[in-house]
């Protein structure tokens, strides 16, 4: 397996709040985490790049070759779980701090076997020649609309409360996250990235761009062009992986 990543401020935005890490925990697994910070310019970067070694941390801590996949994700449910507990600890700790959170989607990838986490509205993409899937669900105001037959996807897209999220690490002192798993195909695609590009790019040009690219190295640069061209106006995030 391989993989890329970039993070970039994006065309509007002083200060890059995103963050993100790969990491290979042995010949076979490899973990990749995506937070999209938020709580204003003096907060937001501390959110995420904290959930993100808090999490990293736990897992590499807890993490053993033999685990059952009951036990991956007791361990993924453990780390959000310690993640959001510090990040809402700083929030309370430090009024600089407060009102700070992010989200977060994380992948654990053994062999082909994916376990993928998240909180909040960064997406995971599951990628290949037949097409492009969406493996989580938003925790956002318009999607809980387009469940409820509000609005349509389309009209989603647009609607002016898309950035409000029902769920995020360190707003509340728990947190519950969703946990799913999928078994990959050799030559299969995850794509992990944050609204930043979710919001300015559609499903069939990140398809376009993952399968169909001249050079996977060169794939997440390609997405962020693509979102600068049309005027970035949040932080651009992307994670491939090729299994």
């Amino acid at each position: 397996m391989q993989s890329w990543g970039l993070t970039d401020p994006g065309c509007v935005r002083q200060q890059n709040q995103d963050a993100f890490h790969m990491e290979q925990l042995d010949r076979n697994t490899l973990l990749c985490i995506v937070c999209d910070g938020m709580g204003g310019a003096k907060s937001g970067n501390i959110a995420s790049s904290l959930a993100v070694d808090v999490f990293v941390q736990e897992v590499k801590r807890t993490w053993t070759a033999s685990m059952s996949q009951e036990k991956i994700n007791q361990m993924l449910h453990s780390a959000v779980k310690l993640a959001n507990f510090t990040v809402f600890d700083q929030a309370q700790q430090f009024e600089e701090f407060d009102g700070m959170g992010t989200t977060l989607v994380a992948v654990l990838l053994k062999n082909r076997h994916a376990t993928v986490v998240h909180v909040g509205d960064s997406r995971a993409y599951r990628v290949n020649s037949e097409g492009i899937w969406q493996m989580t669900r938003d925790h956002s105001l318009v999607q809980m609309m387009v469940e409820r037959g509000e609005l349509t996807q389309e009209m989603a897209r647009t609607y002016p409360g898309k950035n409000f999220i029902t769920r995020a690490i360190g707003t509340e002192p728990i947190v519950v996250c969703d946990i799913s798993n999928l078994e990959l195909s050799r030559g299969e695609f995850l794509l992990l990235c944050s609204d930043g590009l979710s919001n300015v790019l559609d499903d069939q040009e990140i398809l376009f761009e993952v399968v169909h690219g001249m050079n996977r190295e060169d794939c997440c640069q390609r997405l962020l062009e693509i979102a600068k061209n049309r005027g970035a106006p949040d932080n651009v995030t992307s994670v491939l992986i090729m299994v």
